[in-house]
């Protein structure tokens, strides 16, 4: 009984480790480390992209990121999208983004995010995107960026925003 259970066990340990998706390995830049680097396919003829990933912090000092660069990118800048009066806008962080001794900063959409702007190719879902990110005490850290579907809120989502709808196509009028 004991043999059968480790082997069940076993299999499903197995059969999630396959069943888990590809995500971007952690880099380490110093003090930091950046882990979840994601962005999301683009539609045809996109000009822009949006990049995500998370920062901690594992120093004693903060470290600030205050730039960010891509070879598929003709402009590439860190964004912040905040409410203002009701309305969702969207503007450039020119200081960039202060990653505080022990705490995480999260670029996701919706909030803080790399933008991507005058894209020389489309993303594909599976593709890696390299990115330079700029710190001030970090320096330059590259990073690749695992594109996710088209409409993916995360990284391994794969872009399935919606649940699946029932199937109706056998019902009388």
């Amino acid at each position: 009984m004991k043999t059968m259970l480790k082997n069940v066990l076993l299999a499903t340990f197995a059969l999630t480790l396959c069943a888990a998706p590809a995500v971007a390995d952690d880099v380490k830049a110093g003090d930091l480390v950046i882990s979840q680097a994601w962005s999301r396919a683009t539609p045809g003829g996109a000009k822009v992209a949006g990049g995500y990933l998370t920062i901690e912090n594992k120093g004693t000092a903060a470290d600030r990121l205050v730039g960010v660069s891509a070879d598929i990118a003709g402009k590439a800048e860190i964004h912040e999208m905040a409410m203002d009066n009701g309305v969702m806008k969207m503007r450039p962080l020119d200081k960039g983004i202060s990653i505080d001794p022990g705490k995480t900063v999260k670029l996701a959409p919706g909030g803080n995010h790399l933008m991507l702007q005058e894209l020389k190719g489309p993303f594909k879902q599976g593709d890696k995107v390299p990115v330079t990110l700029q710190f001030e005490k970090a320096g330059k850290v590259a990073v690749s960026l695992d594109v996710q579907g088209v409409g993916a809120q995360a990284p391994g989502d794969g872009g399935h925003m919606m649940k699946k709808m029932p199937d109706h196509s056998g019902m009388k009028m």
